[in-house]
């Protein structure tokens, strides 16, 4: 996580890039909306919000091993266990990704409003996305790194492997819109608690073969 955090630093273009990304995205959708008069109804608001997530997330964690030469990984093959590597990488992606999402929730609320009546409910999925997409994602670019068009493959991969997150997390982040309370959204919070417990175990498991490959 070190590593991952001082390489990020040192090439603060690709972070930048990310932060424009979100910034333009959210313009974009200021643009659409608040200057032809009209108030964003919440679905929309909440269905625009996840698609500048998720395509921020692909953004984001694409690099976590697309970015790694055949060089470097050699080297790390010979002084790291290949959990701690990808252990690591999902780590380092969900703070990343927590970070662009609470960013992109303040610039949200800022140019198109802040209809969310439960922050807690909201802030706390969030949070399930950002390690559900961090996860998910990291295992997908380890096995796009080792074909040829990675990042197609990336794209197909991964958007399938989400869209049961993404489902459960627009339908909790409505709940929390609605102001409803936490009971409301208990089942499918455990169901997605439950998703990054398995997928975190399945990375777990099966990159050791993937490192050997």
């Amino acid at each position: 996580m070190q590593k991952d955090f001082r390489l990020e630093w040192r090439q603060r273009a690709a972070l930048n890039g990310m932060l424009l990304y979100v910034g333009s995205t959210v313009f974009v959708c200021y643009l659409s909306f608040s200057l032809r008069g009209g108030q964003l109804p919440a679905p929309a608001w909440n269905a625009l919000f996840w698609i500048v997530l998720l395509f921020s997330a692909v953004n984001a964690v694409a690099k976590g091993f697309l970015q790694e030469s055949r060089g470097r990984m050699l080297y790390y093959y010979t002084v790291v266990r290949p959990q701690a590597v990808i252990l690591a990488k999902i780590s380092y992606n969900a703070l990343l990704l927590l970070g662009l999402a609470l960013v992109a929730f303040s610039l949200y609320a800022l140019v198109l409003g802040n209809p969310v009546q439960n922050v807690g409910l909201f802030v706390g999925n969030v949070l399930l996305g950002a390690v559900g997409f961090a996860s998910t994602l990291t295992l997908v670019s380890g096995i796009a790194a080792k074909a040829t068009n990675s990042s197609t493959l990336m794209a197909v991969l991964g958007f399938p492997l989400m869209v049961p997150m993404l489902l459960l997390l627009i339908k909790v982040s409505k709940n929390a819109l609605d102001g409803l309370e936490f009971e409301a959204s208990q089942s499918s919070l455990l169901t997605l608690v439950a998703l990054n417990m398995i997928v975190g175990a399945v990375s777990y498991l099966l990159f050791p073969f993937l490192w050997r490959s």
